[in-house]
């Protein structure tokens, strides 16, 4: 397992939910953090609470659907120096449910796409070369394991083809200290999850997170939360290495 003291994590829709959460356990353990909202005062609470433990934490602001500033976003990062060890692409959109599924607009497909898999993507070919120039990173793509459901097909085929990008990439750094995965912290009571799903969003601590600490040198594994609900993050992540293995093995 390995020591995220000192490090840097980007962490994006760090400001409420799941990456509010996210937060707070990687500054628990010294991590330090880059906090990206859609506006910088949607970061304001969260920014506060992990200086508080002790690590050195600033915000970033982007539009992901904006294409431009995820640019400017990655542009100012660059511009503080800041060396990027670790990447937790939390933030994502469920655009619509489409009981009339037959006349789900192109907007649905465009507009999820954009924040759940283009601007994820750009944000790992941004960072990754940088890992494996430096021979350490670790990469968290947040996927969903909605399917057969129609209803939801922008935001799922923008997810499964978050899948795809995070696979592929992982079969070149497979067997290094650069990994990349995907993690899903299952139906949790969020602003995206909605009021009725079934699990609280502390239910995805600290299995969100685990791919973080995985020493193993695996990469491309479907990682998700509910798995781990109630372990220890030691225990989670024993619990990864032993029992979950990548998909270019079989």
């Amino acid at each position: 397992m390995i020591d995220v003291k000192n490090r840097w994590a980007l962490i994006t829709g760090a400001a409420r939910g799941i990456g509010y959460l996210t937060a707070q356990l990687m500054a628990e353990r010294g991590c330090n953090l880059i906090l990206h909202s859609r506006k910088l005062e949607h970061t304001e609470k969260v920014l506060a609470e992990v200086r508080a433990l002790g690590v050195e934490a600033y915000a970033v602001a982007a539009e992901l659907s904006d294409l431009d500033s995820v640019r400017a976003m990655l542009e100012e990062i660059d511009r503080r120096g800041t060396q990027v060890d670790i990447v937790m692409n939390n933030a994502g959109m469920q655009v619509a449910y489409r009981v009339d599924y037959f006349k789900t607009p192109v907007e649905d497909y465009t507009e999820s796409f954009k924040i759940n898999t283009i601007a994820p993507a750009m944000i790992c070919y941004h960072f990754m070369p940088k890992m494996i120039e430096r021979g350490f990173g670790r990469i968290l793509n947040t996927t969903s394991g909605i399917a057969l459901e129609p209803e939801q097909a922008g935001y799922s085929a923008s997810k499964a083809a978050l899948d795809k990008i995070t696979i592929d990439l992982g079969s070149k750094v497979e067997g290094t200290d650069v990994m990349i995965n995907l993690t899903d912290p299952g139906w949790c009571r969020t602003d995206l999850g909605g009021p009725h799903a079934p699990n609280a969003p502390e239910s995805a601590i600290p299995g969100i997170a685990v791919g973080v600490f995985v020493d193993d040198r695996k990469s491309g594994r479907y990682l998700n939360a509910p798995h781990f609900t109630g372990m220890t993050l030691e225990e989670a992540v024993a619990k990864a290495e032993a029992e979950f293995d990548s998909p270019y093995r079989k």
